[in-house]
């Protein structure tokens, strides 16, 4: 439940810094403690989702169970934050970031731009939009092409 007391700007600041901890979790590679970061009734949402790929998480614990094996699959090195912007609702904020690393099974290298909608709470991230491209993680863990590919580059 939203704090009706808590100024815009405490709001604001409240977003932006839970993305920003986001971001410090994701290349300490501690996925529960970014997956916490979630309200227990927040939610993920993948848009551009295809297949298998869940389209929607409900709740911490889907957050959680998702990410468990993350970084059995993606070692992620950097991440690149390009921009944020607040939005009309000072919850809200729009981030525009990449991460880059390497694909733990094939030893190849990724580079994953992503935008993110991200709405925030006094209990953490209620609501997550993920917006990134499949294709570029399917490359990545493709085999490895003896001429030396480096597939999963989207820059």
């Amino acid at each position: 439940m939203l704090n009706p007391s808590d100024s815009a700007d405490t709001r604001r600041d409240r977003a932006r810094g839970t993305f920003d901890r986001a971001v410090e979790l994701l290349l300490l590679h501690d996925m529960t403690g970014f997956a916490h970061l979630w309200a227990p009734a927040g939610t993920m949402d993948f848009p551009f989702a295809t297949g298998e790929q869940p389209s929607h998480l409900d709740g911490r614990d889907s957050v959680v169970e998702y990410l468990r094996h993350y970084t059995d699959m993606v070692d992620v090195r950097d991440v690149q934050v390009h921009a944020v912007h607040t939005t009309g609702d000072p919850d809200t904020l729009v981030a525009e970031w990449a991460a880059s690393g390497v694909v733990v099974a094939t030893g190849r290298p990724y580079r994953m731009p992503y935008v993110a909608v991200i709405t925030v709470g006094p209990e953490g991230i209620i609501g997550y939009r993920d917006y990134w491209n499949l294709a570029v993680v399917a490359a990545a863990m493709s085999p490895v092409d003896p001429a030396g590919d480096t597939a999963g580059d989207a820059s």
